[in-house]
């Protein structure tokens, strides 16, 4: 009898030990869950006040942007409806100085290389002014020229070319002149004279220039 006492005795303490081993693997377990959890909260919590601040920022750069907008197509505006373009010419004219301000840039440095138009403006240039033209001359550089990627810090791109003129030296002097006053830069490399002052060769080693179009990127931004 007294056997079967203790037998029970230690059955229950057995019972109360898995008990309580149950109730503090059941505490462990709420406890890491819970620090788990807080801790993804946290995390979550952070990841998402940097994506609010991110987006706070770029609202106001693109609100910063809807103004300089307005502000830029009012300067364009007034830029384009000036009553006298900036080389004195008249903006609704079709003289060699005549044109908006806006065609004026676009012709000074064109965002696209075009070696045959070129030829042919300069060939206008020296016939209007009564030049005996020995020859326009350089290398149709399209195929590689159309590898130069626009970007978002265009650079001017140098078009070398040849000019040969006939005429007097006073003439050829004044061809220069129209060369250092064109709307378009052009850079004097050599001049190359033959002949007398009446009666005059001059090569010209020239470059001009154009510049790729300006590209508007416009990127997604990772949130780490």
């Amino acid at each position: 009898m007294a056997k079967n006492k203790l037998l029970s005795k230690k059955v229950q303490v057995d019972k109360a030990q898995a008990s309580i081993v149950a109730v503090i693997g059941c505490s462990v377990f709420v406890t890491v869950f819970s620090l788990v959890s807080v801790r993804a909260l946290w995390t979550q919590r952070g990841y998402q006040g940097r994506v609010i601040a991110q987006k706070q920022k770029a609202r106001d750069q693109l609100k910063d942007n809807i103004e300089s907008a307005k502000d830029l197509v009012s300067s364009y505006k007034q830029f384009t409806a000036a009553p006298v373009n900036m080389i004195g010419g008249n903006p609704a004219g079709t003289g060699d100085k005549d044109g908006d301000n806006a065609r004026i840039i676009l012709d000074a440095l064109p965002s696209k290389y075009d070696f045959p138009a070129l030829t042919a403006s300069f060939e206008k240039i020296l016939s209007e002014r009564n030049f005996k033209i020995g020859g326009i001359s350089g290398t149709d550089d399209e195929i590689a020229q159309s590898a130069v990627q626009e970007s978002g810090t265009p650079q001017p791109v140098e078009i070398p070319f040849q000019v040969g003129v006939e005429g007097s030296y006073a003439s050829i002097q004044d061809l220069v002149t129209v060369f250092e006053r064109s709307i378009r830069p052009i850079t004097i490399h050599t001049i190359t004279f033959t002949g007398s002052n009446t009666d005059m060769k001059a090569n010209f080693e020239l470059g001009t220039f154009y510049q790729p179009e300006k590209t508007l990127n416009i990127k997604k931004e990772v949130v780490k």
